[in-house]
């Protein structure tokens, strides 16, 4: 594990200005963290009722769910300053994503229950989010992410736009074909791509260590000419420092950057997972280095808030999230006759 120490007050503020970040920004970046918190554990919490004993094919919301509680501050980090025009490219892990994006909350909850109101009217479910207006995508497909988002940086390049393409992807779907193909094609052409792996150390339930032979993925990146980054990822101000760089590096039209970003997700790689690959100890240890929590601890370091100002973002974070499960509950499901329209297969 390679997570950078709390630096002091002073090298905390130098970082933080260094980065073009003011006080706002820090507490925009708490409470999204907070909202993409709140929304996951809600929706944990609607897919367990009615699993008892556990039955994926019961319940209120039926299917497998992924969660990524625990790797806000990549989604948030990466995603802070990007434009609704930014194409993003997301995982079967996708919720930090979207919300990190921009994507309406109601939308998103009433396409995970199913709902006429949801983003693809309840067919696409989590794992298949759609949303034009904010160019975010996901699928269900392992390494996906690196080829679909590849296509739209080669769109902005050849059609003169500064807009820049970001796929994330987790440390298995990098030991895809894909993942090398993309990176290769990317370097060559200059495309303006920004790869993010997040790196939390498990694909699916098999070590990271088990299935490769090099450490860190980014140093793959190195190999294709592509400039690679390892960061913290339960730094959100880490995280934003890179991208924004490899962002307005891809503006430029220099070419693509590879990030991976160190993070943990504190729950199952699915809701039902046994966990038996992990010990408790491990998830303890990096619970105590909890994204949210260390932002908030930076924030009353450095005076840019006092716990009524983050309570009150709290509260706000968590009205949203309920409004949105709210909305999603009260709606309709889709009629029955729409089951094979607005579908390609």
């Amino acid at each position: 594990m390679i997570i950078k120490p709390e630096p002091s007050l002073k090298d905390l503020s130098y970082l933080i200005e260094s980065s073009g970040l003011k006080p706002s920004d820090l507490l925009n970046m708490y409470r999204r963290m907070l909202t993409i918190r709140y929304f996951e554990e809600t929706i944990r919490k609607i897919y367990h009722e009615g699993k008892n004993p556990f039955n994926m094919a019961s319940g209120i919301i039926r299917g497998e769910m992924h969660l990524s509680i625990g790797q806000e501050a990549v989604a948030v980090g990466t995603l802070y300053k990007v434009r609704d025009e930014d194409v993003v490219v997301s995982t079967h892990r996708p919720h930090h994503h979207a919300i990190a994006k921009g994507v309406d909350a109601n939308k998103l909850a009433a396409e995970i229950l199913g709902k006429v109101t949801g983003l693809c009217r309840g067919k696409g479910g989590h794992m298949h989010l759609f949303d034009k207006t904010k160019k975010f995508a996901c699928s269900g497909i392992v390494g996906a992410s690196f080829p679909q988002a590849a296509g739209a940086a080669f769109a902005f390049k050849y059609s003169g736009k500064d807009n820049v393409a970001i796929a994330f992807a987790g440390e298995g779907a990098a030991n895809h074909g894909t993942f090398a193909e993309t990176l290769n094609i990317a370097s060559a052409w200059e495309l303006p791509l920004i790869l993010v792996i997040e790196d939390n150390k498990y694909a699916d339930s098999t070590p990271k260590s088990f299935v490769m032979s090099t450490t860190f993925h980014y140093q793959r990146g190195l190999t294709y000419n592509v400039p690679s980054y390892l960061v913290d990822g339960m730094d959100v101000i880490d995280v934003y420092s890179t991208a924004r760089k490899a962002i307005e590096r891809a503006r430029k039209g220099f070419g693509p950057t590879l990030i991976e970003a160190l993070t943990y997700r504190y729950v199952g790689h699915f809701e039902g997972d046994s966990e038996e690959y992990r010990t408790k100890e491990e998830v303890e240890m990096w619970s105590s280095l909890d994204p949210i929590r260390r932002l908030e601890n930076r924030i009353l370091r450095l005076n840019y808030a006092d716990n009524e100002i983050l309570a009150k973002l709290r509260e706000e974070a968590r009205k949203q999230v309920q409004d949105a499960i709210d909305f999603a509950l009260r709606s309709p499901y889709p009629d029955p006759n729409e089951a094979l329209t607005g579908v390609f297969a």
